[in-house]
């Protein structure tokens, strides 16, 4: 299964690409948010994606779908076990960055969702009652991607505890306890994500 490919961009299309690789031309859809990423980039270009590979019986040709981020594949993942959306109608909804749409589902904004290519009240509900709880590291998403690598403990702390406390429920207190926990139990952890799964990583435990 295809996971992860490198190569050189041969053709950009409306919603896919080509892309060379190991002198093999894969086909890759890619979400709206993705492709306007890669609008600076032009045939001949290097250029790396995650792959979400997608084959069932009924639907036996292979299927390629690329994201510039492993967590962004994650989310898709997540996304299309709701009920009624599949890997084709996920990739037309994906219309906005990851972030935003986590935030609404853990803030129950169904009226957002609404606002996705293909989504309507009826599946809306669907996304909030199965994701709802399960998404709020993905809101942390753009933030780490632009955060340097010289960014201090401080900065990516104070992200952590504003999904705790505003989108999660906890008191700031709590909230300052459990990101205490984590760094004690983590010295090596150096981005909001991996702060955030080990925070809860010890809530499980």
């Amino acid at each position: 299964m295809i996971g992860y490919l490198e190569g050189k961009l041969l053709r950009v299309e409306e919603d896919r690409i080509l892309l060379l690789a190991n002198q093999i031309g894969y086909e890759i859809l890619l979400p709206a948010m993705v492709r306007e990423s890669i609008d600076a980039k032009k045939p001949g270009d290097e250029m790396a994606l995650y792959i979400h590979y997608h084959q069932t019986e009924r639907q036996p040709k292979p299927i390629l779908i690329g994201f510039n981020l492993e967590v962004e594949r994650e989310f898709f993942r997540h996304f299309i076990s709701v009920e009624d959306i599949g890997p084709m109608k996920a990739v037309q909804a994906l219309t906005v960055p990851v972030r935003e749409i986590a935030r609404a589902i853990e803030s129950r904004d169904a009226a957002y969702l609404k606002r996705l290519k293909g989504i309507g009240n009826r599946t809306a509900q669907k996304i909030l009652a199965t994701l709802e709880g399960k998404v709020a590291k993905f809101a942390l998403i753009r933030e780490v991607e632009k955060t340097d690598e010289a960014a201090s403990l401080e900065d990516f702390t104070e992200q952590v505890q504003e999904v705790l406390v505003k989108q999660l429920g906890h008191k700031v207190r709590e909230a300052r306890e459990m990101i205490a926990g984590a760094l004690k139990r983590n010295a090596d952890i150096t981005t909001a994500e991996e702060l955030f799964e080990e925070v809860y990583r010890g809530e499980v435990e």
